[in-house]
C-alpha cells in the first residue's frame, strides 16, 4: 500500500507554492487522490518529539535545533502505523533509517 504522509505533502506543497508551480500542485493533489493519505496525529507528533530529543542526546541530530525537522515527523508517522512491513521511500535513508526502515525510493519495487 502506498501512502502519502502529511509531512511529505507539506514539504513538497510549500515549495510548489513558493515557486508558483500551479500544475505541480494540481499533480500533487491528483496523486493524493489516488493513494492513501496519512494525516499527522498527536501520537505521531509525540513520537517525533521523542525521536528529536533522543537524536540530540546521542549527539546525532537530523536537523538544526530550531528546525521543525520533517525527518523525525516522517519517521514517527511511519512508526505509528504499527505495521511490521512499513518502508519509507526517501532520498534520505541515512537520517530516516535511524528510526524506521527506509530505502531509496527508486530502489523499491512497485
Amino acid at each position: 500500500m502506498v501512502m502519502v504522509p502529511e509531512i511529505a505533502d507539506y514539504e513538497v506543497r510549500r515549495e510548489l507554492l513558493r515557486a508558483g508551480k500551479i500544475r505541480g500542485i494540481e499533480r500533487l493533489d491528483e496523486l493524493i487522490a489516488q493513494v492513501n493519505y496519512l494525516p499527522i496525529t498527536t501520537n505521531a507528533m509525540r513520537r517525533a518529539a521523542a525521536y528529536w530529543a533522543d537524536a540530540r542526546q546521542q549527539g546525532r541530530p537530523t536537523a538544526a535545533d530550531p528546525a521543525l525537522d520533517g525527518d523525525v515527523i516522517l519517521a514517527a508517522q511511519a512508526a505509528t502505523l504499527n505495521w511490521t512491513d512499513v518502508v519509507v521511500a526517501t532520498t534520505n535513508v541515512r537520517h530516516l533509517s535511524r528510526f524506521v526502515q527506509a530505502e531509496i525510493w527508486s530502489d523499491i519495487a512497485g
